[in-house]
């Protein structure tokens, strides 16, 4: 899908675009292409000449090929964006080129934050001014995604934290408190990606002389705004280890109750084992036929044998 979008009053405006019949009345500002078709790219080597790469959003690129500047004066910038959905949080690649003083972006999936900058733009005027101002607000809304996912987290860790620590844990209370816990985990560690990629792209554009004396001082915040989450997500990492072993010590606690249950009955029942092994040798005179309460004598003193550990494990306290 080819999203062209322009500036007109102030405001950017877009439209999907069908490379087929449709064509540009105004020089575009930005390009987004969401999942291109041969098609598509085709029409922007026609339109801009600028060539896309087939492997442009290829996640084994290396790292010296994330961010660089052509000699014809083109910007190459990936970067990944977070997705915090029900289904599967992720980071998405994107791949941005600025190419005279437009900028072509590059994704297979839709993403919030792009979404989030195209609602404000319309609605916001003077919001945009260049293609230099939709690169750093797709930053800036990136940082801003990431400090409500780390919200998120905090809520989700509240609510676990009210079932692991202030209600009795069974076995099924904690698997579920694990796997919201694991699930929290990881995403705050894609998070901690996802800003300390958006740090390394914000200091390339400052480090490259392209932004001017305001945009230079909104990238600034923009970092200020990113090392503001550093200390959340290393907090959050220290809270998410303190729950999950909190969670793994109620499963032994509850593990240790049922191997107790075991080791006091193994216990107990090893005196009236005893005494049915003595009574069931071959003596040559038989107690319980010699003798005529033999046999209840036998039982009673297994019952009494098994008896005396279980009051005495009570008076110490085990059974409980």
């Amino acid at each position: 899908m080819l999203n062209v979008f322009t500036l007109a009053n102030g405001r950017l405006n877009g439209r999907i675009l069908e490379p087929a019949s449709d064509r540009l009345a105004l020089p575009p500002v930005w390009v987004d292409m969401e999942a291109p078709t041969a098609e598509e790219k085709a029409w922007v080597r026609s339109q801009f000449d600028l060539t896309i790469p087939e492997d442009i959003v290829d996640d084994d690129l290396e790292e010296s090929a994330r961010f660089y500047e052509e000699d014809n004066g083109e910007l190459h910038i990936r970067s990944d964006f977070l997705i915090d959905d029900d289904v599967m949080p992720r980071n998405v690649r994107v791949a941005f080129i600025l190419h005279h003083n437009v900028l072509f972006s590059v994704h297979d999936e839709d993403l919030p934050v792009f979404r989030l900058l195209r609602m404000r733009a319309r609605r916001i005027p003077a919001l945009i001014d260049d293609a230099k101002d939709v690169l750093l607000k797709l930053y800036d809304g990136d940082a801003e995604y990431s400090a409500d996912a780390l919200e998120g987290i905090y809520d989700s860790l509240e609510l676990v934290s009210a079932r692991v620590l202030k209600k009795d844990v069974d076995d099924q209370a904690a698997g579920e408190a694990l796997s919201a816990i694991a699930r929290e985990e990881d995403l705050n560690g894609r998070i901690r990606r996802n800003v300390m990629d958006t740090r390394r792209a914000v200091s390339f554009m400052m480090r490259s002389r392209m932004l001017s004396a305001e945009q230079f001082e909104q990238a600034r915040q923009i970092l200020r705004d990113i090392d503001s989450l550093d200390s959340h997500t290393t907090f959050l990492f220290d809270k998410i280890n303190f729950l999950m072993n909190a969670t793994v010590g109620f499963i032994n606690i509850n593990q240790n109750k049922i191997i107790k249950i075991f080791s006091v009955a193994s216990v107990a029942l090893l005196p009236p084992t005893l005494i049915a092994s003595i009574y069931g040798m071959n003596f040559k005179f038989m107690p319980e036929v010699d003798w005529q309460l033999g046999s209840p004598f036998a039982l009673t003193l297994m019952i009494a044998s098994v008896a005396a550990p279980f009051i005495y494990f009570r008076r110490k306290g085990w059974l409980r």
